[in-house]
């Protein structure tokens, strides 16, 4: 994370860190730009690749509605949606995609990971996400993907006995879902990089550490900048945050999410602990990575880097 987040995230880290009083109280004392000038040389050697996985979806493209703003949402359950391609430097043949769902106002973040993206997983993936939700989903915004722009899930949304609002970016502008596209970078990416993922059995170990040690960290212990406000001064946009805070933070104030979800929030939150979190994630991730060093089936490692 950022400087200006990890300095506000430092209250929840550092009484689990084994380190001496003086050494925290340096830390909690540190300020953002001291942060920054001191992780310099660890952030240059992180690179950032891009690579497109949409293919444009053109049904219903008339039905479906744009959406380009966000900023009249002012409650949770606004969600927007997207994918991330583990293809490597190619996408050619068979590899695991991540589904990211994030909450406009929150910043809340749920993960699932799928073979393909085969319509019958995208909706299982979609309804068990949307089940295990702590607010209801009031909305639902996506990009142009036939992943997303078909019949199958416009009936889910539509002809539920309370429809949800359905609506899509422009295609081509990725600051439509620009909530959302952030957390392919922060909650994917930084993740699991840019290795190709070319083994079905990464996708159960994969949605293991999505629904649990990766889902707490991000949602509990990862704070999030939240735009108060944005007006033009001369030729420029001057923008104003508010001070980072957990998505989990924002929930418990949300009047959406009932007492009971949040007591749950609460309980969930009391036994965690954020180093031993990171500690898993890395056992998991290590037994994710050593599967593609095996024979899978669709294109080898070896042929995506040819």
């Amino acid at each position: 994370m950022c400087s200006k987040r990890l300095k506000q995230a430092a209250a929840d880290w550092l009484p689990f860190l084994k380190a001496t009083l003086a050494a925290k109280s340096d830390v909690a004392a540190m300020s953002a730009a001291t942060m920054d000038r001191l992780l310099g040389s660890s952030r240059a050697r992180l690179g950032r690749k891009r690579r497109s996985g949409t293919k444009p979806g053109s049904l219903l493209k008339k039905h479906i509605p744009i959406r380009t703003d966000n900023a009249d949402i002012t409650r949770v359950g606004y969600l927007e949606a997207d994918t991330v391609a583990h293809c490597g430097s190619s996408m050619a043949g068979d590899f695991a995609w991540t589904l990211t769902f994030t909450d406009i106002v929150s910043g809340w973040t749920q993960c699932r990971a799928v073979w393909n993206k085969g319509h019958h997983a995208i909706h299982q993936h979609l309804r068990a996400a949307e089940g295990e939700s702590p607010f209801p989903w009031l909305a639902f915004d996506c990009d142009n993907g036939s992943e997303f722009l078909n019949y199958a899930l416009w009936d889910h949304y539509s002809k539920r006995p309370k429809p949800v609002q359905f609506t899509r970016s422009r295609p081509y502008h990725k600051n439509d879902n620009a909530h959302v596209e952030q957390k392919n970078w922060s909650a994917v990416r930084q993740l699991l990089g840019y290795e190709r993922l070319g083994n079905p059995e990464a996708v159960a170990l994969l949605n293991d550490l999505y629904e649990n040690e990766w889902h707490w960290l991000v949602n509990f212990f990862c704070p999030t900048f939240k735009l108060l406000e944005k007006k033009k001064v001369g030729s420029k946009y001057v923008k104003r945050y508010e001070k980072p805070r957990t998505p989990y933070a924002r929930l418990l104030e949300a009047p959406e999410v009932s007492p009971a979800e949040k007591e749950k929030l609460r309980a969930i939150r009391s036994g965690l602990n954020p180093l031993k979190l990171r500690q898993r994630i890395e056992q998991k991730l290590r037994r994710i990575f050593a599967l593609e060093k095996e024979e899978a089936p669709g294109i080898s490692t070896a042929e995506a880097r040819s």
